[in-house]
C-alpha cells in the first residue's frame, strides 16, 4: 500500500488551497453575514477546471476520480465549508448530467456548466421526504410538448440563487421505479422558490424550498431515460458522502490549526496553555482522530474509484465517522480558546455551526448505519 499523494495529487490540492486562502477565507465571514456567495467568484473557480472535477474529459471535464476531488474539497474547506459544500452540489450534478443526459442536452448544458456561468442545484428532498427518499411526491404529467410539474423540494442549497435544478420527480407508480431526474431552467414559468431559511451553519448558501405550480419543461430536459431517476440520483451520493466528509476534514484542520497558535500564546498561571500535560492531550486525540479519518476518506474513496463491490459500504462508514470526527473537534478547539471561542472573531463558532448539519445531509449518519448494517448482514 502507498499512502502518499502522487505529485499531481498534492498541486491539485495546492492549487485549491491557494485559491480558497486568496479568494474565500478572506470573505467568508461578510458572506455569511449577507447570506450569499458572489456569483463572480464561480466562473474563477470554473477557470481552475472546478466546475466538472469529475465529468469526463472527453465532455470537456477535468475527469478526476473520486480521491482527487476529496484533496479539492478538503482544500478549499480549509477556507470555508460552506462554500465548498456548495461546489460539491454543483458537481454532483454536473456529473449526473455527463452520465446521464442525451448527447443533445450535454452539448447544450455542459458548456456552461464546466465554466460555472450556470450554477446547479439539486433537488431531491421534499418536505415530506427526507431519509425516505423514494417517497418523493411531486409529480411531472407527461404533455405534448414535454412534461408540467406540480409539488416541492425542501432545504435546497441554491434555491432562487442557482441557474438550474437538476429534480428528481415522479413520472409513475410509486417505488423507485416511477421517478425520473429532469432539468429545470430558473426563470421557467411555474417554477417558484420560497422564504431564506433561516439556518444555524452554511449561512453562506442561500436556502429555500423549490416550487412547482403547473411548471412546464420540454421533453428534451428529461436526464436519461424515464424511471431511471431514483438510481441516477443514488449513484451521485457515494461521491458526495465523501465529498462532505473532506468538507469536514478540512474545516476541522483549519480549526485545529488555529488552536495549537492560540494556545501558544494564551497565558494562563505564568505558562502559555499549551505546556499543560491535560491541554496537550486533548490535542494529541484530536490529532490522532483527525489524522484516522483521514486515511478512512481516502481509502473509501479509493473504493469508489476502483469501483469495488463494498465501496458504497466504506463510502457510508467514512461518512458517520468523518463528520463525527470533524464536529467532535471543532467543538474542543472552541472549548480549548475558552470564551474567545465563542466569539465570531475568532472563526471557531462558525465552523461548529457549519460542520453540524454534515451529519444531517447526503443521508443522515443514522442511514449510514443502516446501509453498513445491511452489508454486514448480507453477507454474514
Amino acid at each position: 500500500m502507498d499512502f502518499a499523494l502522487t505529485e499531481e495529487q498534492s498541486a491539485i490540492f495546492d492549487m485549491a488551497y491557494a485559491f480558497g486562502q486568496d479568494n474565500i477565507a478572506p470573505h467568508a465571514r461578510d458572506w455569511e453575514a449577507q447570506g450569499t456567495i458572489p456569483k463572480e467568484l464561480w466562473p474563477q473557480v470554473g477557470e481552475l477546471g472546478f466546475g466538472g472535477l469529475y465529468v469526463s474529459e472527453e465532455s470537456g471535464g477535468a475527469g478526476l476520480g473520486r480521491l482527487d476531488a476529496t484533496l479539492v474539497f478538503e482544500a478549499l474547506s480549509m477556507a470555508c465549508p460552506s462554500v465548498a459544500a456548495f461546489l460539491s452540489i454543483h458537481n454532483m450534478c454536473a456529473r449526473m448530467i455527463d452520465s446521464f443526459a442525451s448527447d443533445e442536452m450535454k452539448a447544450r448544458v455542459l458548456p456552461d456548466v464546466l465554466t460555472m456561468n450556470t450554477v446547479l442545484s439539486y433537488c431531491l428532498t421534499e418536505p415530506g421526504s427526507g431519509s425516505d427518499a423514494v417517497a418523493l411526491k411531486t409529480r411531472a404529467e407527461r404533455t405534448n410538448e414535454g412534461y408540467t410539474l406540480n409539488g416541492s423540494k425542501a432545504f435546497i442549497s441554491g434555491g432562487g440563487y442557482s441557474d438550474a435544478y437538476v429534480c428528481m420527480v415522479r413520472t409513475g407508480d410509486a417505488g423507485a421505479a416511477g421517478v425520473s431526474t429532469v432539468y429545470v431552467e430558473n426563470g421557467t414559468a411555474g417554477l417558484s422558490f420560497g422564504a431564506l431559511e433561516d439556518k444555524m451553519g452554511w449561512r453562506s448558501q442561500p436556502t429555500s424550498q423549490v416550487q412547482f405550480d403547473d411548471c412546464k419543461i420540454s421533453a428534451d430536459n428529461l436526464v436519461g431515460e424515464e424511471g431511471k431517476g431514483f438510481k441516477y440520483a443514488m449513484m451521485g451520493l457515494d461521491g458526495g458522502r465523501l465529498n462532505i466528509s473532506a468538507c469536514s476534514l478540512g474545516a476541522a484542520q483549519t480549526a485545529l490549526t488555529a488552536t495549537l497558535n492560540y494556545m501558544g500564546e494564551r497565558k494562563a498561571f505564568g505558562q502559555s496553555i499549551d505546556q499543560f500535560q491535560g491541554l496537550q492531550w486533548r490535542l494529541a486525540d484530536m490529532e490522532i482522530e483527525l489524522q484516522a479519518a483521514r486515511v478512512f476518506l481516502r481509502q473509501a474513496a479509493w473504493k469508489l474509484d476502483q469501483g469495488a463491490p463494498d465501496a458504497t459500504k466504506f463510502c457510508a462508514m467514512a461518512k458517520k465517522f468523518v463528520t463525527e470526527t470533524g464536529s467532535k473537534v471543532v467543538d474542543q478547539c472552541l472549548q480549548l480558546h475558552g470564551g474567545y471561542g465563542y466569539l465570531a472573531d475568532y472563526g471557531i463558532e462558525k465552523l461548529v455551526r457549519d460542520l453540524r448539519v454534515h451529519q444531517i445531509l447526503e443521508g443522515t449518519n443514522e442511514i449510514m448505519r443502516v446501509i453498513v448494517a445491511r452489508d454486514m448482514l448480507k453477507n454474514r
